[in-house]
């Protein structure tokens, strides 16, 4: 056993000093297992295709007897990742709990609702699964906003026909397929959302429809803003699996230590295990 306490082949000393934050992380990561009686694994960063691919990388050789929590810190992006990463977690465990030390907003809300326990403390924060649009300049855009405006110059123009160049000039960038596809995506969202809740092998399809239409209005119809917050208490009243931790708590100073290491980072997303690590550079 090194002085990372990693119980394998002798390291040299220069690729270990290079390598010492990753070993402090792998560290941790073995002490809170150790303490809480289960696997963990750090998933960082916006949901992409690749996701998938490297997530595996820590949970390949998981014990599927063996509960897994998830340390969580996303801001989202790709919904359809978002599931096939839920049903990852579940493939490899009895039970899934996800940590949120910071946000998981969007994409990221989706994976959540699949848990068995949801995590959450004082600086945690969930967020509306309502579909998002990139603009030309690369700014995002949410589709109900794009449907809103659209139906608003429609009704103004009825009610002005006069107004009809002033409107036309102010939505000059949004066609008609624009439109139609932000009323697909907007369908397609609570289907995501079904799914999602669905994730998790054992809620009851009645379970399921129950929370998803419980769920709708307030992380779908309700907010005017994509980046709006849900709290732990907001999300306990909605009828989610949160479980408030006390910020005194061992588990949550254990949680708290391990976040700070992937927080000093800066923008990157990281897929670690005990075993497996995997950085990449996303500024």
């Amino acid at each position: 056993m090194d002085s990372t306490g990693f119980n394998g082949p002798s390291r040299t000393p220069l690729f270990e000093a290079a390598h010492s934050d990753r070993y402090a992380r792998q560290r941790l990561i073995r002490e809170y297992q150790a303490r809480f009686g289960c696997r963990l694994v750090a998933l960082i960063g916006e949901f992409e295709p690749y996701s998938v691919s490297v997530f595996e990388e820590t949970l390949y050789d998981a014990e599927p007897s063996q509960k897994l929590h998830v340390l969580l810190r996303t801001t989202g992006d790709d919904g359809e990742v978002a599931l096939r990463l839920a049903r990852q977690a579940h493939a490899r465990t009895s039970e899934l709990t996800v940590i949120v030390p910071d946000i998981a907003k969007s994409a990221g809300t989706l994976f959540v609702l699949g848990a068995h326990r949801i995590l959450l403390g004082p600086t945690s924060d969930l967020g509306p699964t309502d579909p998002q649009f990139r603009r030309a300049d690369g700014r995002p855009i949410a589709a109900k906003s794009i449907i809103a405006a659209v139906d608003y110059a429609l009704e103004a123009v009825a009610e002005h026909p006069q107004s009809l160049q002033l409107h036309a000039a102010l939505l000059a960038e949004t066609t008609a397929l624009d439109v139609q596809q932000a009323r697909d995506a907007m369908e397609y969202a609570d289907d995501l959302l079904i799914e999602a809740l669905a994730c998790q092998p054992e809620r009851s399809l009645t379970d399921v429809k129950s929370l998803g239409e419980q769920l709708k209005e307030p992380l779908i119809g309700e907010p005017n803003d994509h980046g709006a917050s849900v709290s732990a208490d907001q999300a306990l009243k909605l009828g989610l699996p949160v479980v408030k931790l006390d910020p005194l708590s061992d588990q949550w100073r254990m949680i708290w230590r391990l976040w700070t290491r992937y927080f000093i980072l800066g923008k990157v997303s990281a897929y670690e295990s005990e075993r497996a690590s995997h950085i990449f550079d996303e500024s």
